[in-house]
């Protein structure tokens, strides 16, 4: 039994195929019977054991040790390589119950009815002469009439092709046991095998050739002879082609208002106007008739006090202005102030007579636009160094700030910096250019 097992592997994996004449190597429905010896020691052997060693010790059961018994198999191929296998297999054994069962050992052959569902997953399609496959599935079994069981099935096995689809198999199947009942053994079969009925390949007819017309590819009642655009449908007018979209807006020249521009059908085939001409066309803009800027949707930036003077770049929005002075009003002109009539006695923060009195202008203009604020910036000429002159600075822009504050201005409305000499405007090599340095400025905001 050992050179036979060896023998198939050897003959499976050394086959020599070539190619049978069918267009389909997909198994047709099948029927067979085949010849099968039941050896119900050598698994158990094994079990004790090990496969090597009763190889080795050439122990496996002898021919006479096994049962003979016929297997009725149905096939059927679900794909190329896979076929699906039910067989119904019986023969007359003594059955050796495991221990475990709680069944003693049969001592007569009683009749065992085994049912099997494989797989067989062949490792070369039907179109070879020889195909080794390997076999997986389950089965149950009846034993006398009474006891019943179930067992797995794994094994090998190789088809010779006949010719006309029919073959002859060989194979080497283990069943391992499931159920209690059950008992590890092995079969070995070789049988035959025939389709039930033979599976016909479509017949193809070839209809009669068309009779020859002219031709008109594109449908369009021109014939391609005559036809300049013969696989575009189009219109006589144009010689078979379509009527042309020059801007390739969608809608024809013949009924495009403007052909050479892209547009919608809204419009006729013209673009979505722009009536004020500010690039945001009319149904985006909520000012159609005023240009304006894309994120004010079309609307031109508010001027709140009127000005002129637009509200992003205006710092005093609800107080006319002037766009010198970004939209704040200028004290010099409406006012009659003079920054230069503003003085400091010299390395001092004291104001001077004459300054209090343009003072008073400021004052006037802060209480007349209550909603302006006053930043106050403080200079002086470059004598000494900065550490003297930027306090000094500082201290005759806060002069400026408690007199106002003293004239009953908010102190909120007032914010001081003070400069020392770093911003001159006249020439500090002159008396008259240093009494113009040592002054204060006034910067006006909203």
């Amino acid at each position: 039994m050992k050179k036979f097992l060896f023998s198939f592997i050897l003959f499976a994996f050394a086959a020599n195929s070539f190619a049978q004449a069918p267009k389909s190597y997909k198994k047709n429905p099948s029927l067979g019977v085949s010849f099968f010896l039941n050896d119900m020691h050598t698994a158990e052997k094994i079990s004790r054991s090990s496969l090597s060693d009763i190889m080795q010790k050439n122990q496996w059961a002898k021919m006479q040790e096994m049962t003979p018994g016929l297997t009725i198999q149905y096939l059927n191929g679900l794909t190329e390589n896979i076929d699906f296998a039910g067989s119904l297999s019986g023969t007359y054994t003594k059955y050796s119950f495991y221990p475990k069962s709680g069944v003693s050992p049969a001592v007569n052959s009683k009749f065992l009815l085994e049912a099997d569902a494989n797989v067989h997953l062949k490792l070369l399609t039907d179109k070879h002469t020889l195909v080794p496959y390997l076999a997986f599935g389950v089965g149950a079994s009846m034993y006398g009439g009474t006891y019943f069981a179930a067992q797995g099935n794994a094994g090998m096995g190789l088809q010779l092709a006949l010719g006309e689809k029919t073959y002859v198999t060989s194979q080497f199947l283990f069943r391992p046991a499931i159920s209690m009942l059950a008992v590890n053994h092995l079969a070995y079969s070789i049988g035959i095998h025939s389709p039930l009925k033979e599976r016909k390949e479509p017949v193809l007819v070839t209809p009669p050739p068309p009779p020859v017309v002219e031709k008109d590819t594109d449908g369009d009642g021109i014939l391609d002879k005559d036809d300049k655009c013969p696989t575009v449908a189009g219109i006589a007018k144009y010689q078979g082609c379509p009527v042309p979209d020059t801007d390739g807006d969608g809608i024809n020249d013949e009924q495009d208002k403007c052909p050479t521009v892209k547009g919608i059908a809204k419009y006729q085939g013209c673009p979505i106007p722009d009536t004020d001409g500010d690039g945001i066309n009319d149904e985006e803009d909520k000012c159609p008739t005023v240009a304006g800027v894309a994120r004010l949707q079309g609307c031109p930036i508010p001027d709140t006090d009127g000005d002129g003077v637009n509200d992003e770049e205006d710092k005093c929005i609800t107080v006319k202005g002037s766009a010198s002075n970004f939209g704040c009003p200028e004290l010099k002109e409406k006012y009659n102030f003079s920054y230069d009539k503003v003085k400091f006695v010299t390395g001092s923060a004291v104001l001077t007579k004459p300054s209090k009195v343009e003072l008073n202008k400021v004052v006037v203009a802060l209480k007349e636009n209550p909603t302006l604020k006053v930043k106050i910036e403080g200079h002086t000429d470059n004598t000494g160094t900065d550490k003297i002159n930027i306090p000094l600075a500082i201290k005759r822009a806060g002069s400026v700030k408690t007199y106002f504050i003293g004239k009953k201005v908010a102190k909120e409305r007032l914010m001081t910096e003070g400069f020392g000499s770093s911003k001159p405007i006249a020439d500090n090599s002159t008396p008259a250019g240093k009494a113009l340095n040592r002054r204060v400025e006034f910067r006006i905001q909203e």
